[in-house]
């Protein structure tokens, strides 16, 4: 020792010497600690191609021409440690890793690298779940692990991670949620991208807290529910939410974005018109939603917007050719909306360098082909879809939508069960006058106990199998679009005072016709539910029945604006073009008019007594009678509280009509005898085949019938009918016919028979003239209908 001592003190030069050395020596000690990680990492990934040029000669640290970095591979050092990896394998799908790869072996080989700030895996085959040693890499922060097949959920051991900045996960199968302390876990973090993954359930609110997020995107995840709100962060520049669930809001943002993707969500509401003022925006695309409301022409002169795609919306509103654009915008997209107007001039001009898409809407002087200006005369939106302002306003929207859909439809099954033990267990009288059904209310229905209280129904309304008509339901909007070819003007069927009537097709090939009645601005749906109730249960063989209903709304007070009723669809016309003085060659027979005079009173009487309350006063007409297929008479216009100030239902002659009769509504003892009245005047119109010009006529032809009755000669009676039919009726059933229809035809409504009296003698007539058809065809001579004959009806005074 003092030797050496000595050797120091001698010669100082040798001692800078060694300490040199040792200084070398430690320094490449360290170096080779990490060389040997790199290696290790090039071993767990399987020696991909992109580091084919890594070798125990290859010198990380200095990027010389003889160990070039590459875009695929490239380590950055500062002060001879490793602070940034980057590994990128071929773009294309890669291969899985073999079965012995461990995602926990290669984070165990990255934790070797202390000072590692900036971690790239990406396109390298590694699967499995991200391990919970995840948390060794303290210092990282930034993280891409996109392009691999990496599942299972973000461990909690990820927010040990509290410098990181920018979290990429892309195009992995990582499912679950958005863990809620995310927040709090990166504080610093800017850029958090999860696109095409797996991950569900809605976001946490804890998102809005990320006051440095920069970049959030989303894309091509099953996410749902509404966004929340985002305004807090102030330096958000990028949102991409497309190709998930979103909605029905469109969310709250700050003003410093640069680009807004919202493509192929839920969105249903209209567009904020803060959007307008949102001045860095360069791309917005809100394609393929629902967003309803007014078009934010202000959009095309953003100052910094250079892509926007509005198509496969409900916008609706009128664009001007004077409209101003951004000289700078190079593609637009405003196809498959509700636009009215003419398309700006300035989306027209620079038409090599822009790209302009309009087709679809309604728009004046388009060369893109342009749906009929009807479909877009509307500023409403789906019922369910409304604009919510709260959680628990949506709440009750929700149950709006459940109730009238599930209501409706669970409610029938619940009164046919109910029925059917009351019928099992009452007798006749009971039959007549069935007892009120006493339901507790449901929230999930949508209606009042007392609503379904006093729904008494006979059991006509319990064989809906008899009509062959499936379910009552809800349509979607979509649906009657669809059905009618977006309102194509093929599919016009004529049009009414209040409303326009539509033929449809639905999925299943089944014929629709389809109601849309216009409703005075102010009236909630739920003001309506009642009226729904009733539709949904008005279902006979000769009724046009309801098959269901979509309301629209105004977007601005949420009050409904129109109502879609979708029926069944009826081939052959009306009555009255059945009857030969309007066409000679197809022309009813006598049996032929009885049944459908039968077929008209079996309406009548359902709508009076098949439910309570009964529908009366409806105002028929022979325009209101159609056949079908098989000759059946349906009445298609019936009166309802939910119509009475807006036109009448069904697919007949929708034009209003004055009451037949004034005295028939003095008092509610009478109410059902002003159908008896209009009953008559379409049996007059059956018997005589020619519609009255007026009131006056009628009166005039009833006395003319009168007159016929009494008077001894059976051809006194023929000579006043329709030709087509002189030869071929039975004078007993005519005279039966005549008699029927004058009572039907009496001033005051007292005098007027009941619908049931009206039913049996228009039986009896049937069978008076079937039973005289059978006997001349076998050529029999025996008299029927004659006095005695256990078929002759009582007779009827006049006075």
């Amino acid at each position: 020792m003092a030797i050496a001592s000595k050797l120091f003190h001698f010669h100082p030069s040798l001692l800078l010497l060694v300490m040199t050395f040792l200084s070398i020596h430690d320094s490449q000690q360290l170096k080779s600690s990490e060389f040997d990680t790199l290696l290790r990492i090039q071993r767990d990934l399987n020696f991909p191609s992109s580091l084919s040029s890594w070798n125990k000669h290859t010198d990380f640290c200095n990027n010389t021409d003889s160990n070039p970095s590459s875009s695929s591979s490239n380590v950055v050092c500062y002060e001879d440690t490793i602070t940034q990896l980057h590994i990128i394998g071929e773009r294309k799908p890669p291969l899985l890793l073999p079965q012995n790869f461990s995602m926990d072996s290669l984070i165990t080989a990255l934790s070797s690298l202390p000072n590692l700030k900036v971690l790239t895996l990406v396109s390298l085959g590694m699967w499995g779940p991200l391990p919970p040693n995840i948390s060794l890499l303290s210092s990282l922060e930034i993280l891409n692990m996109s392009s691999n097949y990496l599942f299972g959920t973000i461990p909690q051991e990820l927010s040990s991670l509290t410098n990181l900045q920018t979290l990429i996960l892309d195009g992995n199968m990582f499912s679950g949620v958005i863990p809620y302390w995310i927040d709090d876990s990166f504080p610093a973090l800017a850029v958090l991208s999860l696109r095409d993954n797996r991950f569900n359930g809605s976001l946490p609110d804890s998102l809005g807290s990320l006051e440095n997020l920069r970049i959030l995107s989303l894309s091509n995840n099953h996410f749902h529910g509404e966004v929340p709100d985002l305004s807090p962060l102030r330096n958000l520049q990028v949102l991409e939410l497309d190709g998930n669930g979103f909605g029905p809001q469109f969310p709250r943002l700050g003003k410093k974005l640069v680009s807004v993707v919202l493509r192929n969500n839920s969105f249903r509401s209209g567009i904020p018109s803060e959007v307008t003022s949102y001045y860095q925006l360069e791309r917005l695309d809100m394609s393929e939603n629902t967003f309803v409301g007014p078009f934010q022409p202000a959009l095309l002169s953003l100052p910094s917007i250079t892509y926007l795609n509005i198509s496969g919306n409900k916008l609706t509103g009128m664009v001007f050719e004077n409209l101003s654009c951004n000289s700078e915008l190079k593609a637009v997209d405003l196809s498959m909306n509700l636009l009215t107007g003419r398309l700006p001039r300035c989306l027209l001009s620079n038409p090599s360098d822009r790209i302009v898409r309009y087709a679809g809407n309604c728009l004046d002087g388009a060369d893109q082909n342009q749906n009929p200006p009807p479909l877009c005369h509307t500023e409403a939106l789906a019922v369910g879809i409304l604009p919510e302002r709260n959680k628990h306003r949506r709440l009750s929207k929700l149950v709006l939508s459940i109730g009238i859909a599930g209501g409706t439809i669970g409610g029938v099954a619940l009164i046919a069960l109910i029925f059917f033990v009351v019928k099992r267990g009452n007798d006749r009288s009971r039959m007549r006058n069935p007892p009120t059904r006493f339901i507790s209310e449901n929230a999930a229905s949508g209606y009042t106990s007392k609503l379904l209280s006093d729904a008494r129904y006979i059991s006509q309304t319990m064989k809906l199998g008899a009509a062959g008509l499936p379910s009552y339901r809800t349509f979607s909007l979509e649906e009657i679009e669809a059905a009618t070819n977006y309102f194509d003007t093929t599919s016009f069927m004529g049009e009414g005072s209040h409303g326009q009537m539509y033929r449809g097709r639905l999925k299943n090939g089944s014929l629709v016709a389809i109601k849309c009645v216009k409703m005075r601005k102010g009236q909630s749906t739920q003001s309506f539910m009642q009226h729904i109730e009733l539709i949904s249960k008005l279902r006979h063989r000769n009724l046009v029945s309801a098959l269901g209903h979509c309301f629209e709304c105004y977007l601005d007070d949420s009050s409904v604006s129109r109502i879609f009723l979708v029926f069944e669809y009826v081939p052959n016309g009306t009555l009255k073009s059945w009857i030969s003085d309007d066409n000679p060659t197809k022309s009813l027979n006598w049996s032929q008019r009885i049944a459908a005079a039968i077929g008209v009173a079996k309406g009548i009487q359902f709508l009076h007594t098949g439910i309570l309350p009964g529908v009366y006063s409806n105002n028929l007409r022979i325009t209101d009678i159609l056949l079908d297929q098989n000759l059946v008479a349906k009445i298609s216009s019936y009166n309802l509280p939910l119509l009475s100030k807006m036109g009448k239902v069904g697919h007949g002659n929708s034009s209003s009509k004055s009451k037949s009769h004034s005295s028939a509504n003095k008092s509610v003892k009478h109410e059902d005898k002003s159908d008896i009245y209009d009953f008559g005047v379409i049996l007059l119109e059956v018997i005589l085949g020619r519609t009255p010009p007026s009131k006056n006529d009628v009166d005039a032809l009833k006395n003319l019938l009168q007159a016929s009755i009494v008077a001894a000669a059976a051809d006194a009676r023929k000579s006043v009918v329709d030709p087509a039919i002189r030869k071929a009726c039975l004078d007993q059933s005519l005279k039966t016919m005549m008699e029927i229809c004058v009572r039907c035809l009496m001033k005051e409504a007292e005098d007027r028979p009941s619908i049931e009296d009206v039913l049996w003698n228009l039986q009896f007539a049937a069978q008076v003239q079937d039973a005289w058809r059978v006997d001349s065809q076998s050529s029999s001579s025996s008299s029927v209908g004659s006095p005695g004959s256990p078929l002759e009806p009582p007779r009827l005074a006049f006075q």
